[in-house]
């Protein structure tokens, strides 16, 4: 197993990274974004990466962060999930976004990535909700999503449903809602939480 590599960056593309270490060019497949999170091409880097074995192949899958790395790992854990659809994923949600749309089980979410149906979509969800509720994903700051998901005020709770029937995702409008002070008139919250979200996009 090949848990990272530290090296120069010899060739870079959206969908993958070269990086030499000891004279070895090593390819690693990455998601969308951490091609645009790592340095240029000639600069020095640590990508933390994932060996997939099968009868036919060997290939790395590589990340900017342990998060990601760990995410990944939990994600193809799933039945129906590959490398291929867990490297879609991590290149429209960052481990926290994944954390908080199982949390609140907002399978809903998920179909934003390449490769993903309603189904598999619904079985991710499923599968992980008990990991992610026990913080089994290191690194991932479980501690927004709880509060989020368990926003017991009144206010919030509406504030949530309002920005769900706008169009907004269930994790989306509830990791929103659960940084703004939940004392506040319903009318603030949405329309800070809105405030919150253009500046999102």
């Amino acid at each position: 197993m090949i848990y990272c590599l530290t090296g120069k960056i010899v060739k870079k593309n959206l969908d993958s990274v070269v990086v030499s270490c000891g004279g070895v060019g090593y390819l690693a497949q990455v998601p969308a974004s951490v091609a645009g999170a790592l340095p240029g091409v000639g600069r020095d880097t640590t990508l933390y990466t994932v060996m997939n074995v099968t009868e036919n192949d060997v290939s790395l899958y590589g990340f900017a962060t342990e998060q990601q790395q760990a995410c990944f790992e939990m994600l193809t854990a799933v039945s129906g999930v590959g490398p291929k659809v867990g490297l879609a994923i991590l290149s429209v949600m960052d481990p926290d976004r994944v954390a908080l749309a199982i949390s609140a089980g907002d399978h809903k979410a998920f179909k934003a990535a390449s490769g993903v149906g309603p189904k598999l979509a619904q079985r991710i969800v499923l599968e992980l909700k008990d990991k992610v509720g026990k913080g089994l994903v290191e690194g991932v700051n479980l501690e927004t999503v709880s509060t989020a998901a368990a926003q017991n005020n009144a206010a919030a709770s509406q504030a949530i449903a309002a920005l769900v029937s706008l169009g907004y995702g269930q994790s989306d409008a509830a990791l929103m809602v659960a940084k703004i002070d939940p004392t506040l008139p319903v009318e603030e919250i949405i329309k800070l939480a809105l405030r919150s979200m253009a500046g999102r996009r």
